[in-house]
């Protein structure tokens, strides 16, 4: 097992790896809106920017490993609402362009820092 750790991606919030790479595949911890300089929330209650920001970081944990959204074969969204289910996945089919990889879309109770939206994914590298 290969620790996967970007300084381009936020550190973790708490005791595990931004990614660990394993057997052909590197399997992401979700990613929020955390800006990878301050550590503060990027666009605080804005789902629209909450999404752009988690897979900005998402993006440059894969990077990080080799790999893109291109390889990714499964993802994981975590919403406070499914009524922002919409915004959502206009930021993410932007954001993933081609691909389309298996996805699960869930609605929580709560999420780290006040996040709306988290994102996690695993990928081929």
């Amino acid at each position: 097992m290969q620790i996967i750790s970007s300084d381009k991606a936020p550190k973790a919030i708490g005791p595990y790896s931004q990614a660990i790479a394993h057997g052909g595949l590197v399997w992401c911890s979700g990613q929020i809106a955390l800006d990878p300089a301050t550590g503060g929330m990027v666009g605080a209650g804005d789902v629209r920017a909450e999404a752009t920001q988690a897979l900005k970081n998402l993006a440059a944990v894969l990077a990080e490993a080799g790999t893109g959204f291109d390889r990714v074969v499964k993802v994981t969204i975590f919403l406070m609402d499914m009524a922002d289910f919409a915004v959502v996945n206009e930021v993410y089919a932007a954001a993933i362009g081609d691909a389309r990889p298996a996805r699960a879309t869930v609605q929580v109770a709560g999420l780290p820092k006040g996040a709306r939206v988290e994102i996690d994914c695993v990928a081929a590298v």
